[in-house]
C-alpha cells in the first residue's frame, strides 16, 4: 500500500547518467547547428525562439526619430523642447548648446539620460538614445564610408493607457512646444527680393533688434491697449475664423505724418507678438507674377509690410498710375494683383499673417485698399499729446512723476504741432534734466512761431489747406481723434 502511495524515487546515480546523456546531446546538437547552419539562418531561428519565448510584459515603447527619412520629424524636436522644461536637480548628464544668433543658453538631454513625466495620472519614461551607422557614399568605392548619428527618443507607459497617450498626451506636448518656442523666438527682419533683379535669394535676413515695445512708444495709452487687445484677440481666435470661413490674417493701415511713429508701432506689434517682419519695397516688383513669387516667401506668423504706399507706382483699377506718371521703366504690377494676395484666392496660402501699410496721406488711396478685410483697423498716428510725452519723459530722462515744467510744455503742445521724433530729439541733447526741459520749451515756442508765420505761405504755394484735405475726404486730426477706437457701423472699418 505504501509502495503505490510513494514510489521509488530515482537514485542520485541515475540523475547523474540522465544528465550526462542530456549534456552531450545537447552539446552535439549545438555543435551541428554552428557547423552546418548558416549564420543567416541561426539568427532567424534564434529570433523566433525569443519571439515565441519571450516574457510577456504591459509596457508600450513608441520611438520617435530625429528624421523621417531625410525629412526633419517634428514631433521629435517638439519632445526635445518639451522634455528640457521637465529637467530636474537629479538629472545626471545634459547637453548644453548656444548658437551666435541665440541670446539664450539650450538644455538639452544627453545620451541614455531618463526623464519621467505625468500626465492625467499617467506616468510615462522618456529616453534619449542614438546610435552610430556606416553608411557608404553611393557611386563611390566602399572604402570611402562615413559615419552618421542616428538620434532617436524613446517613450514608455502601460499600454492600457495608449489612447490617452497618442490622442491626448503627444498633441499636448506639441501645443506647450510651440508655446515654449514662441516664447524664446529671435525676431527676423527679411527683405524681400525680385527673382528677376539678379538676386541668388528671394530675401535677406537679418535679427531684429529693434528695441521698440508698447512701454516705450510715445502714444496715448489707451491707444496702445486698444491695438494690444486687438492683436491679442487675433492670434487666439483661430477656430473662429476656420468656423466663419476667413483666412486667418488682420490689415493694419498706419496712417499719419512723418516721425509720428510708424515704424516704430510696427517694431513693437514683431516684438510684442514674437512674429518676423517681412519688407515689401514695391518699387522693386516688376510685374504682378513676380509680386505673387515673393509674397509666396513669407512664412506664417509674420508681419508684411508696405511702407509708404502713397508713394508707391500702383495703377489704380482703371489702369492709370495712382499717385504718380509711369514711365516706360515703372513696374508693371497692378492693384488688383496686390489687392488678390491680400484678400483673393492666393491670401490663402498661409496663416495667421497680419499686413501693415503706412502712408503719410490716406486720402491719395484707391478706396479698394481702404475697405475691411484689407486694410480692417485704421491707425491715425497723430502729432504728440501730453500723454506721449510723458512716455518719452520717462524713457529719456526717467521722470515717472510731474514736473513743474510739465504743465507748460502742455499748453505749448496742445496748440501746435510737433512730432514724437522731434521731441525725442531734443530729449537727447543734455543728460542734464533741467537743461532739456528749458531747451524743449525753447524749441516749442520757436516752433510755435516758425508755423504760424509759415502756414499761410505754404497754402499759398501748394493750393492746399488742412480745411480743403479735411473737405476732400471727410475727415480731420479732430474728427479722427474723436473716433479714436469707435466702430463705423457704415463702413465695418475700425478707427483709432
Amino acid at each position: 500500500m505504501a509502495s503505490q502511495m510513494f514510489p521509488v524515487m530515482p537514485t542520485t546515480s541515475s540523475l547523474l547518467s540522465a544528465y550526462a546523456s542530456f549534456s552531450t546531446t545537447f552539446m552535439l546538437f549545438q555543435t551541428i547547428f554552428n557547423q552546418l547552419v548558416p549564420p543567416q539562418l541561426q539568427r532567424y531561428i534564434i529570433d523566433v525562439v525569443k519571439y515565441y519565448w519571450k516574457p510577456k510584459t504591459s509596457k508600450l515603447t513608441l520611438l520617435f526619430e530625429e528624421k523621417d527619412g531625410y525629412v526633419p520629424n517634428d514631433m521629435f524636436n517638439a519632445v526635445e523642447v518639451y522634455l528640457a522644461t521637465k529637467i530636474t536637480p537629479d538629472s545626471r548628464r545634459l547637453k548644453i548648446t548656444k548658437s551666435m544668433k541665440e541670446s539664450h543658453i539650450n538644455i538639452k538631454l544627453a545620451e541614455s539620460e531618463e526623464i519621467v513625466d505625468l500626465f492625467e495620472g499617467v506616468t510615462v519614461t522618456w529616453r534619449y538614445l542614438s546610435q552610430q551607422q556606416n553608411q557608404t557614399m553611393a557611386g563611390i568605392d566602399n572604402n570611402n564610408s562615413f559615419v552618421q548619428e542616428k538620434k532617436y527618443m524613446e517613450l514608455k507607459f502601460d499600454k492600457n493607457y495608449k489612447d490617452v497617450i497618442i490622442t491626448s498626451y503627444l498633441p499636448f506636448i506639441v501645443k506647450k512646444a510651440q508655446e515654449i518656442k514662441n516664447q524664446k523666438k529671435v525676431v527676423h527682419l527679411h527683405n524681400l527680393k525680385s527673382p528677376y533683379m539678379g538676386q541668388s535669394q528671394y530675401r535677406q535676413t537679418v535679427n531684429l533688434d529693434h528695441p521698440s515695445t508698447f512701454n516705450t512708444l510715445a502714444m496715448d495709452q489707451k491707444r496702445k491697449k486698444e491695438i494690444m487687445a486687438d492683436l491679442d484677440m487675433f492670434v487666439r481666435r483661430k477656430d473662429f475664423y476656420k468656423k466663419v470661413g476667413k483666412v486667418w490674417k488682420r490689415g493694419y493701415l498706419l496712417y499719419g505724418p512723418p516721425g509720428t511713429g510708424k515704424s516704430s508701432l510696427i517694431a513693437a506689434m514683431a516684438n510684442y507678438l514674437k512674429f518676423d517682419i517681412y519688407d515689401l519695397q514695391l518699387t522693386n516688383v516688376r510685374d504682378d507674377s513676380c509680386l505673387k513669387d515673393m509674397l509666396l516667401q513669407t512664412l506664417n506668423r509674420s508681419l508684411l509690410v508696405i511702407e509708404d504706399i502713397d508713394c508707391s507706382i500702383v495703377p489704380n483699377r482703371n489702369g492709370l498710375a495712382l499717385f504718380k506718371e509711369t514711365r516706360h521703366d515703372d513696374p508693371k504690377f497692378s492693384l488688383s494683383g496686390l489687392l488678390n494676395f491680400i484678400d483673393g484666392l492666393w491670401s490663402s496660402c498661409g496663416d495667421e499673417r497680419i499686413i501693415v501699410f503706412t502712408t503719410n496721406h490716406k486720402y491719395k488711396l484707391d478706396p479698394a485698399l481702404l475697405r475691411p478685410g484689407r486694410m480692417d483697423m485704421h491707425i491715425h498716428m497723430s502729432y504728440l499729446t501730453m500723454d506721449g510725452f510723458k512716455t518719452l519723459a520717462a524713457n529719456y530722462l526717467n521722470i515717472h512723476n510731474d514736473h513743474w515744467r510739465f504743465k507748460e510744455i502742455e499748453e505749448l503742445i496742445n496748440c501746435k504741432e510737433v512730432t514724437p521724433a522731434e521731441v525725442a530729439e531734443e530729449l537727447l541733447k543734455s543728460d542734464n534734466v533741467e537743461v532739456v526741459l528749458e531747451g524743449l520749451v525753447n524749441f516749442l515756442k520757436g516752433k510755435k512761431k516758425e508755423a504760424g508765420e509759415t502756414n499761410e505761405g505754404i497754402n499759398e504755394d501748394t493750393g492746399e489747406s488742412d480745411e480743403g484735405i479735411n473737405e476732400d475726404t471727410g475727415e480731420s486730426d479732430e474728427g479722427m481723434n474723436k473716433d479714436m477706437g469707435v466702430y463705423d457701423e457704415g463702413t465695418d472699418e475700425e478707427y483709432i
